[in-house]
């Protein structure tokens, strides 16, 4: 019986793999009518077996399920935050994140109202939300970042944290944002929105309308909160 760690199921299957291999490879040899054994292309047999290997383990040995899964790790990035401070987001693992590109100046902007009000009721519980001012849609974030956390202060009493601005789309868009675009879809406006689990994993996309006390995204923030 396995121990149930997770570590011994992995075990497990690269043993299952290695036995079938050996397998194939004891099959590359022949009993003859006068029952010799006499061998046949070794390589011939063996090549669409190791393929089959190759296809499903990594080089370090890791399950193919498990490498695809690590292309949603979202968390691997040091960025600025408002401040001009580096903030390593892989310090968020264990929390449930919101990632969303936000702007001063758009008809989406009281948004942030709904944001700060779903991050202080679910802060505790370990949901944070990452404010990401970008300028790309309609040039509606033009001011610096000293202009930005002002507003967001003075207008909103935002405490969540906030990003350095940055762009979230086109050929210039941060390495985060060309990740979480090439897992699900770019942001079409200001205030799009990403949900991230707590191992770092990208989990969904919402649009830009969809407003912070949306049932659906309340849903989903909780039910993560509650299953990891």
């Amino acid at each position: 019986m396995g121990c149930g760690c997770g570590t011994c199921g992995s075990r497990g299957g690269m043993i299952a793999i290695i036995v079938g291999v050996t397998v194939a490879i004891s099959s590359s040899y022949m009993v003859s009518r006068d029952d010799e054994k006499k061998p046949v292309d070794d390589a011939a047999v063996q090549a669409p077996v190791l393929e089959q290997v190759a296809s499903m383990v990594s080089d370090d040995g890791q399950p193919a399920e498990e490498r695809a899964m690590d292309k949603r790790l979202v968390l691997g990035y040091t960025m600025s935050d408002i401040d001009g401070e580096s903030v390593d987001l892989g310090t968020y693992t264990g929390k449930v994140v919101l990632m969303v590109n936000t702007a001063s100046e758009c008809g989406l902007t009281p948004q942030y109202a709904g944001l700060e009000k779903l991050y202080r009721a679910h802060k505790d519980a370990g949901f944070v939300i990452l404010g990401f001012p970008a300028n790309n849609f309609g040039a509606q974030e033009p001011g610096s970042d000293k202009d930005i956390h002002a507003f967001c202060t003075e207008t909103y009493d935002v405490t969540f944290p906030m990003f350095s601005k940055i762009s979230v789309t086109g050929d210039d868009a941060h390495p985060l944002y060309q990740q979480l675009t090439s897992l699900s879809e770019a942001p079409n406006w200001n205030f799009t929105k990403y949900l991230v689990d707590r191992e770092g994993h990208f989990v969904a996309r919402f649009e830009p309308q969809t407003t912070p006390d949306d049932v659906s995204l309340g849903a989903k923030i909780e039910l993560l909160l509650e299953t990891n």
